[in-house]
């Protein structure tokens, strides 16, 4: 990604009111070549968490590079680490918990096979 199309998403994301922290977590899912990124705002109808990232990635390992990547830079920037986490070792679903929000990794298979964005149809969504 060179930083024209860093930029666009940056520029993208500015009238969003969404926490620093989630909008980093987008844009290295952007840098780590994740796809079909959509941010979905829980905050009014749900008390589980404020905001939920979903993407999927080409491969296992490519999941679990995402993930390893977020949680060493929002620790670096923000000094927080996810409350909880699943699936890094098989890689086909792997969650981040950071309470405030969640971040969901698939491959594109399990993706298809749960679609959690139809369970969250009344949440304002942001496709990037």
């Amino acid at each position: 990604m060179n930083k024209n199309e860093l930029s666009s998403i940056t520029e993208k994301m500015k009238p969003w009111r969404i926490p620093s922290e989630v909008k980093k977590s987008i844009s290295i899912i952007d840098e780590k070549k994740g796809e079909n990124i959509v941010v979905l705002k829980l905050k009014t109808i749900s008390d589980i968490t404020d905001f939920m990232v979903i993407c999927q990635g080409g491969s296992s390992r490519h999941n679990t590079a995402i993930a390893m990547e977020i949680e060493k830079m929002l620790k670096k920037e923000f000094k927080i680490k996810p409350y909880g986490k699943e699936g890094l070792k098989t890689g086909e679903w792997i969650l981040l918990d950071y309470i405030n929000f969640i971040i969901h990794i698939f491959d594109e298979e399990t993706r298809k096979k749960y679609t959690l964005e139809k369970f969250w149809m009344d949440a304002k969504r942001y496709d990037i």
